[in-house]
């Protein structure tokens, strides 16, 4: 089926506009495959499956994964290194994972066969963005066990697109770089790119006279607004992208030009949206947890595992022609979420809610403390030399109208401090915005 695009090409248009019930069945049948697998060779899936008293047979499409136990992240600590890998490691050519800063690692192993799923997956992604072969990509998420970096230089180097291997770091060389080479893609976090966009701003340069046309952000939470902010700074097209580290980084999804959300590849990688409370399974268009089956990787299959990212799924047809189910934007995370007197909150809220005052910026900290049973919550906003100019009245009423924004949106009183420009620490790789003194 040929797919209609305005505004730029689709990589793979047999897969990516597919009619649906026939990739149901192409699904169908590599979830079989997969449940097979995991079931003769991993001993944490057929405990589970035993346990549930499901046998692979008992599988025949789609419509059963809800009979199939769940995997989370603890199941890959215990694991590691080797315990979830489904073939030989004589088989396995790569390894990626977490660096384990905050506990036992995690990783994943790639088969030669599923560096080239993931590879074909990053390269519908790079096309997404508008990228083809005349294209120079440069990637300033990390390299090494960190998925980012070589994900989206193995789909650009599909696409055949001019590769920049930057990693990340040195803004102003990152600059530089740029304007040398004349880069047209960006690939970073999005608050990496509001960094690179507010340096190329204090550097005195036109982003006009940039050739960047487009970004593919990822790796952390961010907003509509903050998507506005980035595409001021640079002139480009600021796309979202997703992928975690458990079963392939970079590629599980992406947004195309129309930005309405993250196409899903669904050929490889089965999603569902749950309840994270009840374990239920939500119809398309419901908020809940993310959960991702993979059905065509060899290494380190993973089954019903749960992101703890929280989005809504749509399954109308997009624009561009594509036909694969769209995620939404990532609001937050189920283990993210912080419970303040009673309250979920998510550093996600507070973004939007600063995205839209004028003179303060995105860069902000959540100090959460306990004084005896109280919770209390200081929110730091870094604001521009205009607020600090200001007499102390004008301040005031500064902070208190960002404090009565806050408790609109929330529902939670909070203690605003303001801060000078560029007090916030900056980070090249996934921003840090909470601090949580609290002993629970």
């Amino acid at each position: 089926m040929k797919c209609e695009h305005k505004t730029a090409n689709i990589w793979n248009p047999e897969m990516e506009c597919i009619d649906r019930e026939e990739l149901k069945k192409i699904q169908s049948e590599r979830l079989k495959k997969t449940v097979k697998r995991v079931y003769e060779n991993v001993p944490l899936y057929r405990a589970r499956m035993d346990e549930k008293g499901v046998k692979p047979e008992d599988i025949r499409g789609v419509d059963d994964l809800k009979y199939l136990p769940f995997t989370d992240k603890p199941d890959l600590r215990e694991g590691f290194p080797y315990g979830l890998f489904a073939v030989p490691k004589h088989d396995i050519i790569r390894i990626q994972g977490s660096s384990g800063t905050t506990g036992m690692p995690i990783v994943t192993g790639y088969t030669k066969n599923d560096i080239g799923v993931w590879t074909e997956m990053a390269a519908r992604s790079v096309t997404m963005a508008g990228g083809t072969a005349d294209d120079i990509v440069q990637i300033c998420y990390g390299y090494g066990l960190f998925t980012g970096g070589l994900g989206l230089h193995q789909g650009a180097t599909e696409v055949g697109a001019m590769v920049i291997p930057m990693s990340s770091g040195n803004t102003q060389r990152q600059i530089n770089m740029m304007q040398a080479m004349g880069s047209t893609i960006l690939c970073c976090t999005p608050s990496y790119a509001m960094l690179i966009g507010e340096t190329i701003r204090d550097m005195g340069i036109d982003p006009g006279k940039l050739k960047l046309k487009a970004g593919i952000f990822g790796a952390e939470p961010w907003s509509e607004n903050m998507r506005a902010r980035i595409e001021e700074l640079l002139g480009i097209d600021a796309l979202d992208i997703y992928g975690l580290t458990e079963m392939a980084g970079p590629g599980v999804s992406c947004e195309c030009l129309y930005k309405n959300g993250m196409h899903v590849n669904e050929d490889h990688v089965i999603p569902e949206i749950i309840n994270p409370e009840t374990l239920e399974v939500l119809p398309y268009g419901e908020s809940g947890e993310l959960v991702l089956s993979t059905i065509t990787k060899e290494g380190t299959p993973l089954l019903r595992y749960r992101t703890h990212d929280l989005c809504r799924l749509n399954v109308e047809k997009c624009e561009c022609g594509r036909t694969n189910v769209r995620m939404d934007r990532i609001k937050g995370r189920s283990d993210d979420m912080l419970i303040i007197r009673g309250v979920n909150v998510f550093p996600s809220q507070i973004e939007t809610v600063l995205m839209e005052i004028p003179n303060a910026s995105p860069h902000f900290m959540i100090v959460v403390d306990r004084v005896g049973p109280t919770d209390s919550m200081q929110l730091q906003v870094e604001v521009n030399d205009e607020i600090f100019a200001d007499t102390v009245g004008q301040m005031q009423t500064y902070k208190k109208m960002i404090a009565e924004k806050v408790k609109s949106t929330l529902g939670l009183s909070a203690d605003i401090k303001l801060v000078p420009p560029k007090s916030i620490p900056r980070f090249e790789g996934k921003a840090r915005r909470v601090l949580d003194n609290r002993k629970l």
